[in-house]
């Protein structure tokens, strides 16, 4: 072979392996530079399966956040939490709470009711509906035991608002239904503070400032006053409470049916009686308001009266809202 072919020769095999080299540098390059085998695996079967999975970005924050001092407060215990919706929120209506219930107070029935405020249906009862009453005195329900004295320190009249409202704060306070109060109320007086009944002879049983004729009826004087017009000779310690303030009228009426309600009018089996007198039955102490005694023929009719009111909703009727 003579010289010209050998370098000819040698000068092909240089470009082979130089050609050789960059195509092996170049696949190189490309194999780095892509996803790793692992992760294209993965990302593939992961498309295959539907989803492509996401990294735990909450892992990672747990491991990277600095860690709160052991002094700083729990945000939970620190932070205020906001009031459910049932805690919050006024009842629209009041309900009748068993014997012995644990009854909300005056302030807290106060501000029930003044969260879904009611019309004024009697401005003729305006001055008596802000008119404050007052505590009555020590022999308040004397007769019906110890165990009723706890009732009659709760009695004060402490309310002022239309007469709807005083109504339903005298419900929520004693724990009767709302309806019941209506309707009562409505019987006695047709809701007009102003209202005088039983009138009588006996002087002894005319409050001061009302004696015999002093009311426009001549030899005689009205026993009963307001809203639901309660018996003076027998609520002497409430007077004159009871007669010039709407909501000291129904807290000492409603104190009283809480005081039968709750079983402590034991007295009422020691008199004529329709049947034996027991706690809980919230009618026949609707009935003994009037009566004076335990489910007697009086006393279940008095009963049929409110319940009649109660049922055709006497006071949400045309005529008794444009009564004066």
């Amino acid at each position: 072979m003579d010289t010209s072919v050998r370098l000819r020769a040698r000068l092909i095999g240089r470009i082979a392996v130089l050609l050789l080299t960059v195509l092996a540098g170049a696949v190189a390059i490309v194999y780095y530079a892509g996803p790793s085998r692992t992760g294209a695996a993965s990302t593939a079967a992961a498309r295959t399966a539907g989803r492509i999975s996401r990294p735990r970005v909450t892992t990672m924050l747990a491991k990277t956040a600095p860690r709160l001092p052991k002094t700083a407060p729990r945000l939970a215990k620190s932070a205020p939490r906001p009031a459910g919706r049932r805690a919050s929120a006024a009842p629209t209506h009041f309900r009748t709470l068993p014997p012995g219930a644990k009854l909300p107070s005056g302030a807290q029935c106060a501000r029930w009711v003044r969260a879904t405020p009611s019309p004024e249906v009697r401005s003729s009862n305006k001055a008596d509906n802000h008119h404050g009453g007052e505590h009555v005195g020590a022999g308040f329900l004397s007769g019906d035991g110890p165990r009723a004295r706890k009732l009659t320190e709760r009695i004060d009249g402490d309310f002022t608002g239309t007469t709807q409202e005083i109504l339903r704060w005298a419900a929520c306070k004693w724990g009767i239904d709302q309806n019941m109060v209506f309707a009562q109320a409505a019987g006695e007086s047709w809701w007009r503070q102003s209202t005088l009944g039983d009138f009588g002879t006996d002087a002894s049983a005319c409050p001061p400032g009302h004696g015999i004729g002093a009311d426009g009826v001549p030899g005689e004087c009205p026993q009963s006053y307001g809203i639901l017009q309660n018996r003076y000779p027998y609520e002497q310690q409430s007077w004159p409470g009871i007669g010039r303030s709407t909501a000291m009228n129904a807290d000492t009426a409603y104190a009283i049916w809480r005081a039968c309600y709750d079983g402590y009018e034991t007295w009422l089996n020691t008199v004529p009686r329709g049947s034996q007198y027991h706690a809980g039955d919230s009618w026949g102490c609707i009935g003994r308001w009037f009566a004076g005694r335990w489910r007697t023929a009086p006393a279940d009719g008095y009963i049929h009266k409110v319940r009649q009111y109660m049922v055709e909703k006497i006071w949400l009727t045309p005529d008794f809202k444009h009564a004066s």
